[in-house]
């Protein structure tokens, strides 16, 4: 079996291209409309065309001038044949000339004194009785054609979309019908062998894939089966992957559908494509039904105050409809419903009860090993250059998830490819992580004086990181403007952590400030290119406050909703506004606290500072080892923990817009 470009498994083979349909009604039609116009024309241009002509004084005229041959009167007209051509309006040459004429007579006119003059002057009458109406064809064109058009086309639509001409699945009479993307037993192609990292995952997931290739000993002892498996976990971490493997490992059919498919605008129809997923996979049975993004219709319907839009909601219907198909499982029919979502915390609690999704595993982030076994995986496929070392780079990646590291790899290999290289290098994983790390290198032209104003603005956040204990070491410095940046400087741990103690926090608020403290020491004067930095600092300030009890003022209370949550209702604080009054003040002072030692430390090592600036200058970016010999400091003075991303991020070339 050849690998996939991913890594995942055997390429597929190609589908056929589907024909374009025929189109020759379209072309019928339009020749169609195109003859009666040429018919109709030819007919109103015709030599011979009766013209209409008016009863006085034409008529009367041409009667008097004897060129009347004969007529044909009814009780209000006149139609008849003229002995020589005439044109009308007169002198008109570009109306046809014609020895036809019609005109009306008006019902002041006396017949009588009409039919005197024509007998005058010799003219042939001939009377016709009055017209009855329309014939019968023209009633029935006139009177069914319309709506036999309407049928017809109707018929056309609806025949079209049923064949899914119509663009849907199964179009117009199946639109309450599953959407559900099916993938058989024969042509599942990952298996747990791809999926690396999250081995907790997996092992939690190894007895749903024992219970689908042998129920039996499970049923015999009266066991049941978890009914549904919640899989939760931040973006990019695999859930999706994990699924596809179970079903691999298990070789069952496999179901799978995004929430937001069941819900449309039409009342009803979620629920009913729901009964159908659930009917197929029962048909297709031991199989497993995979719900991606669950909370896009598993929301809780308590949150947020009452619905106000009456409690009857088409996402409401489509939720207690897969409520009452998980509860009417029978264990025996071996199917296995797998969500996935990444905001567990708002699905509604009837979802999560026993007997429905009795079952939560946690998708983490992987460690360090994690992401060199995920790039392993990532890289079968790829030619990687002997001094390539997944391992270092798996431990300059802490934070990144499974897509991270795929778009990691596949970056590095299309640079590799842009630079004619046969192999993937470590410079080409080097400069890939730098790229989606800190943002392309812009080309921009900038004048001196911003240049050396941003070399002092980086300079300060190293600085600070490399004096600071309890921050992260600083891995590389830039002055090269990226994305809306200006200037980077990026530090990373030297090992994973996944808690982070007081010290940490107060050394990453004093990282922060390190540009703009920088730019108040040596110019004297501020700049929008902390705005980023000010962002940041201020939600660990505010955190550190409200969150996880690190003021004395506060005490270990939470006086700060979590992230993703707010209040009850809108407008409505669960704190007094004497306590949100202390935690501005409490923010305040760990800021102003951390801006003052930053100004001290950086005044005092100010021939650092200035060091690593013509460094800088001369070079634009500075690796680990040559920032801290330009600034003069060892290497190891502030080992840090998490990785961040510092000291340039809004370093941007234009001020933000102000309101």
């Amino acid at each position: 079996m050849t690998p996939a470009p991913d890594g995942r498994g055997a390429n597929k083979p190609a589908t056929p291209a589907r024909p374009p349909r025929s189109r020759w009604w379209i072309v019928a039609v339009v020749v169609t409309l195109l003859a009666i116009n040429l018919w109709v024309s030819s007919q109103a241009l015709k030599p011979n065309a009766p013209i209409r002509i008016p009863y006085y004084p034409t008529f009367i005229d041409q009667v008097n001038a004897h060129n009347v041959k004969t007529v044909d009167t009814t009780v209000n007209s006149v139609t008849g044949t003229l002995a020589t051509p005439i044109r009308y309006p007169p002198g008109d040459t570009t109306s046809p000339a014609s020895t036809n004429f019609s005109t009306q007579i008006p019902s002041f006119a006396n017949g009588n004194q009409l039919a005197s003059l024509l007998e005058k002057q010799g003219v042939t009458i001939n009377a016709r009785a009055p017209s009855s109406g329309p014939s019968v064809l023209e009633s029935l064109i006139f009177g069914f054609g319309p709506t036999l058009l309407l049928v017809g086309l109707f018929v056309i639509v609806a025949r079209r979309m049923a064949t899914g001409g119509g663009g849907g699945a199964g179009g117009l009479m199946s639109f309450g019908r599953s959407r559900a993307r099916r993938v058989e037993a024969n042509d599942q192609h990952a298996t747990f062998a791809d999926v690396a990292g999250i081995d907790e995952a997996k092992e939690e997931l190894t007895e749903i894939v024992d219970f689908l290739r042998g129920p039996e000993k499970y049923l015999k002892l009266g066991a049941r089966i978890p009914r549904g498996v919640l899989l939760s976990g931040q973006p990019g971490t695999g859930k999706t992957l994990l699924a596809r493997a179970v079903a691999g490992e298990a070789g069952v059919p496999f179901f799978q559908m995004s929430a937001s498919e069941f819900v449309e605008m039409i009342v009803g129809v979620g629920a009913s494509r729901v009964r159908d997923l659930f009917h197929q996979a029962k048909e297709a049975a031991p199989a497993i039904i995979f719900i991606d993004e669950l909370d896009a219709i598993g929301r809780s319907r308590a949150a947020g105050g009452p619905n106000l839009s009456g409690g009857h909601d088409e996402r409401e219907q489509t939720l207690n409809q897969i409520l009452t198909e998980m509860d009417g499982f029978d264990p025996r029919t071996s199917v296995i419903v797998l969500g996935a979502t990444n905001r567990p915390e708002i699905l509604d609690q009837a979802l999560l009860r026993p007997g429905r999704f009795d079952r939560r595993v946690v998708v983490a982030p992987p460690d360090r090993a994690g992401r060199e076994a995920i790039l392993r995986v990532h890289t079968r496929s790829v030619p990687l250059a002997p001094e390539v070392d997944l391992g270092a780079i798996a431990a300059s990646t802490p934070g990144m998830v499974g897509a991270d590291l795929a778009n990691l790899v596949n970056e590095a290999a299309l640079m590799a490819a842009k630079r004619g290289h046969a192999q993937v290098h470590r410079q080409d994983l080097s400069d890939a992580l730098e790229r989606i790390v800190l943002g392309a290198a812009r080309k921009v032209m900038i004048s001196e004086a911003d240049r050396r104003r941003t070399a002092y603005h980086e300079a300060g956040h190293a600085i600070m990181g490399m004096l600071t204990p309890g921050a992260d070491p600083v891995r590389k410095v830039s002055i090269i403007p990226r994305g809306q940046a200006l200037g980077v400087t990026f530090s990373a741990p030297d090992a994973d952590r996944f808690n982070f103690d007081q010290r940490h926090l107060l050394a990453q608020i004093k990282v922060m400030l390190g540009g703009r403290v920088a730019e108040e020491v040596v110019f004297g004067d501020l700049t929008t290119g902390a705005e980023s930095d000010i962002q940041q600092l201020t939600r660990i300030a505010r955190h550190m406050v409200g969150r996880w009890g690190m003021s004395p003022a506060i005490g270990p209370v939470a006086v700060l909703p979590a992230d993703g949550q707010g209040p009850l209702l809108p407008g409505v604080s669960e704190t007094s506004e004497e306590t949100q009054r202390l935690v501005d003040a409490e923010v305040r002072r760990i800021v102003e606290t951390a801006h003052e030692e930053a100004t001290r430390e950086l005044a005092e090592h100010r021939e650092n500072l200035d060091s690593l600036v013509a460094a800088l200058l001369q070079n634009e970016t500075l690796d680990q080892e040559e920032a801290y010999a330009a600034a003069g400091l060892a290497q190891g003075a502030a080992a840090g923990a998490q990785t961040a991303l510092q000291a340039g991020e809004a370093q941007e070339a234009e001020p933000p817009a102000v309101s």
